[in-house]
């Protein structure tokens, strides 16, 4: 029976379907505005309709709801956020697409998806069996017969159908494009030719850096009319960018010195409790999930087998002692198999334990009865098990078993019936149950690390960089720098920073932030930019650079050409100064030639030509200047017509959905703007 809490846990999953190709780019497609709309604030833009804070808040509640509501660490609440705005895009953007070409969903298709005709991964991943991972319809049905009383049921159901709608359509459409994209005849002769062709021959090259720099002169104006003529390269995220320093909170000697004290007074009282196991509870310590062979312990913890406490003592950061709860002698491995059935059926279990018990053959008994059927089919074979692996439930009751044994369980929902096959001679295990204490500041240093980030705050006031890095030398912190692009929820390189990364998208420039307790520190940032635009400026420093250096290779490559004419390559060697410099096995799709190690520009010269003997005109490459002749064409039969064909389809399909959506992400126009609210 599919189960409301067994379709929340494994609807983690489903979410990753219903972000299909199409909704995995969107998320890039940031943009500038951010700001209130009538009076309910705008968080973000897609395909033209505006996104209201309640709009995004309620998708967000409908996502988490549906999801097992979850989202109590910083993971679980991104991915549910970055689910919402994905629901969000396929609402506004990809279903009224999908309806304007006429795509749709029959009644038809959805019955064949719910009975599995027609393979959907929602449903499946809804309603497969976790046992066996097989599809299960009834269960689908035993879930519909609880949706008239269940509203919750209801919502869930209307959500599977909803994402599974779009799994379908989004399927279809990309079947479109698939179906849309071929390798041409021409394509697939010049494919085989570039594959069983190689080509030998001699070349001439100049590097770049025999010209200097300084001797290359680049005007403002050539810099901006490259600029303008290639404004699409320098597409960017909008962003923030702040300075900011750390007040990191660490233990002090004193601190360290409280905490041993507290340590050792805590291990001698728990050498000495009487019930190590409420000792071990009472102050949040751990117990294993199951015994310890007493093998596998270190040479110090060893003394817990003889019933001796181990530690206190200092290990990466913190103390800890143990102390073992229980002692048994049991085998290493047990050979084990076993018959699953529900709690509901003891007289059946009673029943089948009697006959087991008398004798009966317990494989073919597993087989008819046991309704764990992953097992089952093996006639109950769990094969060869280490005894600190099975649960203490489990262990209790099987620590003295011996081959041949049959142990029945009660085990909350199921019972289970054992046999054991195998036993291994027994040795001593351990439960065992351990306290820790890590070295953490009092919070009387947290005090004196917030009063010393408290004055610096003060110091820095004045929207000044100055005043900021004047307050951070004085209190002997290193200021840091940060980017943060629109749609960005944290800060790499920061723990915690969500909250910084909120105030950031809401902050005035040259704003000084309010302190921010991050973990084990304390922040304090001052937002230095604001640049809300699509494309870096020209006057950006690393835009000018990029230009600098593509300027000044077209320049150079200009400059070298003269040195490159001759009648013979020996000729063009000879005038240049350099020497003639053999190549082999060149292929189109090799990336460089010889000691030119990344020249896409001569490889795909080389490889183009058709003639031999003859010399080459220049070619600007990305780091020299070249002039080659080709000697040789090598022919082989390395690569088919039809093996060809399918490998340029494959690339073709591929590139084509990628394609299709990086298409759809530019039209649509997806403004990302919950930064300030979420």
């Amino acid at each position: 029976m599919a189960s409301l809490h067994t379709l929340r846990t494994k609807y983690g999953i489903v979410l990753s379907v219903v972000i299909v190709l199409a909704l995995l780019a969107f998320i890039l497609s940031l943009g500038p505005e951010m700001g209130f709309g009538n009076s309910d604030p705008k968080v973000g833009v897609i395909n033209g309709d505006k996104i209201s804070y309640t709009e995004y808040l309620n998708e967000y509640e409908t996502v988490k709801t549906n999801n097992g509501g979850q989202e109590s660490t910083e993971e679980q609440s991104a991915a549910l956020a970055a689910a919402t705005w994905q629901s969000l895009i396929a609402k506004h953007l990809l279903i009224p697409g999908f309806n304007e070409m006429g795509l749709e969903v029959s009644e038809a298709e959805r019955m064949a998806m719910m009975s599995g005709e027609i393979p959907s991964q929602v449903f499946y991943n809804a309603f497969a069996d976790p046992q066996t991972g097989d599809y299960n319809v009834a269960a689908i049905s035993t879930f519909l017969s609880q949706v008239g009383s269940n509203p919750q049921y209801q919502a869930m159901w209307s959500y599977i159908n909803q994402n599974a709608a779009l799994d379908r359509l989004t399927a279809k459409y990309m079947g479109l494009i698939k179906a849309g994209s071929y390798a041409n005849s021409l394509e697939v002769a010049q494919g085989v030719a570039n594959s069983n062709e190689s080509r030998s021959g001699r070349m001439v090259s100049i590097p770049y850096s025999t010209i200097s720099d300084d001797d290359v002169t680049i005007s403002d104006a050539e810099i901006k009319a490259y600029y303008e003529a290639n404004k699409k390269n320098f597409a960017k995220l909008p962003h923030r960018e702040i300075s900011y320093v750390v007040f990191d909170v660490e233990a002090t000697e004193a601190d360290m010195a409280e905490i041993e004290s507290k340590a050792k007074k805590m291990g001698e009282e728990f050498s000495a409790a009487q019930d190590a196991r409420a000792f071990v509870r009472k102050n949040m310590g751990e117990i294993t999930e199951g015994y310890v062979a007493a093998s596998t312990l270190s040479e110090e913890e060893a003394v817990m087998a003889e019933g001796n406490q181990y530690g206190p003592l200092l290990k990466s950061n913190q103390w800890i002692m143990s102390r073992a709860l229980e002692v048994k002698n049991a085998p290493d491995t047990l050979g084990l198999s076993h018959i699953v059935l529900n709690a509901t059926d003891a007289k059946l279990a009673d029943s089948l334990y009697t006959v087991v018990k008398g004798g009966a053959d317990f494989a073919e008994v597993a087989r008819k009865h046991s309704v764990y059927a992953q097992t089952a089919q093996l006639g109950g074979d769990m094969g060869v098990i280490p005894f600190s692996v099975l649960t203490v439930e489990i262990a209790d009751q099987l620590a003295e078993a011996k081959k041949g044994d049959i142990i029945k369980m009660n085990m909350g929902n199921a019972i289970q019936i054992f046999k054991v096959t195998r036993a291994d001679k027994p040795s001593k295990h351990l439960l065992i149950g351990s306290i820790t204490m890590p070295i953490e500041p009092s919070s009387a240093t947290r005090r004196n690390v917030h009063n010393i980030a408290s004055t610096f705050t003060v110091d820095a006031k004045g929207e000044s960089m100055k005043n900021f890095n004047d307050a951070a030398t004085k209190a002997a912190v290193t200021p840091r720098y940060a980017i943060i692009n629109q749609g960005d929820r944290t800060i790499n390189g920061l723990e915690d920073s969500r909250e910084v990364a909120r105030w950031s998208y809401g902050a005035e420039l040259g704003e000084i932030s309010e302190i921010f307790n991050l973990g084990d520190a304390y922040v304090v940032a001052i937002l230095t930019t604001i640049d809300d635009s699509k494309v870096s400026p020209v006057t950006d420093e690393n835009v000018e650079f990029a230009i600098t250096q593509a300027l000044m290779r077209e320049k150079k490559f200009e400059a070298l050409k003269s040195k490159l004419a001759g009648a013979s390559i020996e000729e063009v060697a000879k005038n240049a100064g350099v020497e003639v410099v053999p190549f082999e096995n060149v292929h189109f799709s090799d990336f460089g030639v010889g000691s030119l190690t990344l020249e896409p520009a001569v490889v795909g010269n080389i490889a183009s030509t058709k003639e031999t003997g003859k010399l080459s005109a220049p070619v600007q490459g990305y780091a020299s200047a070249v002039v080659f002749v080709v000697d040789n064409v090598a022919k082989t039969e390395a690569q088919n017509t039809e093996a060809e064909k399918v490998r340029q389809q494959a690339v073709i399909e591929s590139v084509s959905n990628q394609a299709a959506v990086m298409a759809i992400q530019k039209k649509a126009e997806v403004e990302d703007l919950r930064g300030k609210y979420f």
